[in-house]
């Protein structure tokens, strides 16, 4: 049987060149776009008490620089997802990062408030692209390693919020939010210098029908990881399926264009990617993700923002006026906190593969529940770092894992667009957040603001429990009728 018999996926040729220094270059560049957007929603948490005090703005005024960066995600994420998906991710990125370096750039420069709202919203709209970097570097994993490298790569979340809570506590005090704002903008600027040498995604490639492109892609990685692809032709995971199960109900299912290429009945090539994510296949996990979404990034910043809310005298109920100031006391605690983190990350590494994605999400946001539920009432000082400390490595480990999951759980036509709309549904929790539940410790609401979370938190882990099916260890697929299956090289006559 000669070698035209062969096929093989793009998911077989992964598996056979393994994850070695192409990938680690890959995750490289897609880290450093991670970095970038831990440091610029970080340094919120600096920026607006500074500003307030320079240009004397009130609490809405303040308030309305956080939250014009959550509603530019909110746009970016949708904007940007579509994009990628019907231009490719390396568009997608190029535009996010080129936004999201110049706006940032020339917000250091703001002459007033008015602009510096405009253009911080830019940003906002800039990093909405994370997504597309998340995507882009999942379809380069091979199938059995896909979760731990992951979580490898979201490590470089943390890196970027601990190093912006660093750059923050020397450059404030000193050189003031200006110069803030502009070494924030900086690892973006690196994502446009390296841009020539990044390569296309060859799922996204060979989804698009470029399988000649897609295969040159593959066997540089093929070359730099000193691994050799799978003998044969290279196929989309469609027509392998087609090979694989060419039962009469499946052939009634498709339809042959006037080209010769085989199209999905009722898919329209050029249909709208978001109506795909309300497909009967698609709008269970798509909803359920939302609210997951939702509940995430109201968890992980309404934590952030309460570990300086409950550490500067909020948690006692005292006049505003009376309430010390200590500045450097809140840098301190950012940062420190900030490396809860990391046991998040190690947990996400532990488990994912070994108790799957659902298991692991579940788990952790009933532990968090558990957490913050003595904080309803007064405690210590002592025991709210404790519970918030534990509190933030359960939200991180929830947080790590759905960002893996959702990419999973979407074909490649609609990923970048379903992980970016469920993105815009996190960042409304987002803005929502420090509205809502902050703002009721501010009115001496304690209670309230922590029975809230606990809410929110414990519905995003029922919803986790309702997901349809788990995700480990299996391949990525195309379309939306697609189960995902384990990969393996198929053989025709």
């Amino acid at each position: 049987m000669g070698d035209e018999g062969q096929r093989y996926s793009v998911d077989d040729a992964l598996a056979a060149v393994g994850f070695g220094k192409f990938q680690i270059l890959v995750l490289a560049y897609a880290g450093m776009g991670w970095i970038s957007e831990a440091m610029e929603m970080m340094l919120l948490s600096f920026v607006g008490p500074a500003l307030q005090s320079a240009w004397n703005l009130s609490s809405h005024q303040e308030s309305m620089i956080t939250s014009v960066v959550f509603a530019g995600m909110l746009v970016g994420a949708y904007s940007w997802g579509v994009v990628s998906d019907k231009h490719g991710r390396r568009n997608g990125f190029l535009i996010t990062a080129t936004v999201t370096c110049v706006a940032g750039l020339l917000s250091s420069l703001a002459p007033n408030y008015i602009c510096l709202i405009i253009l911080r919203c830019l940003v906002g709209i800039g990093l909405g692209g994370g997504p597309v970097l998340s995507s882009w570097f999942l379809e380069f994993i091979p199938a059995p390693s896909r979760g731990t490298w992951m979580v490898v790569f979201s490590a470089f979340w943390t890196v970027g919020t601990i190093f912006e809570a660093s750059v923050a506590w020397f450059v404030m005090p000193t050189l003031g939010w200006r110069w803030l704002l502009a070494f924030s903008s900086l690892p973006s600027s690196l994502l446009l210098i390296f841009y020539r040498v990044v390569p296309e995604s060859p799922r996204y490639l060979c989804l698009k029908g470029r399988i000649t492109e897609a295969r040159i892609i593959l066997e540089k990685v093929a070359k730099v990881n000193g691994q050799p692809l799978p003998e044969g032709v290279l196929v989309s995971d469609h027509e392998i399926q087609l090979n694989e199960k060419p039962t009469e109900a499946e052939e009634a299912h498709l339809l042959s264009s006037p080209n010769g290429e085989t199209v999905e009945h009722g898919t329209k090539q050029n249909g709208s990617t978001m109506a795909m994510l309300f497909s009967p296949e698609l709008i269970k996990p798509t909803l359920l993700l939302w609210v997951v979404f939702f509940g995430n990034a109201f968890s992980y910043y309404g934590l952030v923002l309460l570990t300086t809310e409950l550490h500067n005298g909020r948690n006692s109920c005292v006049p505003a006026h009376l309430q010390p100031k200590h500045q450097e006391l809140s840098y301190k605690d950012i940062f420190i906190t900030s490396f809860a983190e990391f046991p998040g990350l190690l947990i996400s590494a532990f488990t994912i593969d070994k108790l799957g994605r659902k298991l692991s999400m579940s788990i952790m946001f009933f532990l968090c529940c558990l957490f913050l539920l003595p904080l309803v009432s007064h405690q210590p000082q002592t025991v709210t770092t404790a519970l918030l400390f534990l509190a933030r490595i359960c939200i991180t480990t929830t947080f790590t894992v759905v960002y893996i999951y959702a990419p999973e759980i979407y074909p490649t036509s609609v990923r970048t667009t379903g992980v970016g709309v469920g993105s815009s549904v996190g960042r409304i929790g987002g803005m929502i957040c420090p509205l809502v539940a902050v703002g009721l410790i501010h009115g001496c609401h304690q209670t309230a603001a922590i029975l809230l979370f606990e809410f929110v938190i414990f519905s995003s882990g029922v919803c986790v429990l309702l997901f349809p099916f788990e995700t480990s260890g299996r391949d990525l697929t195309d379309h939306a009728t697609t189960v995902p299956e384990k990969a393996s090289t198929i053989t025709t006559a």
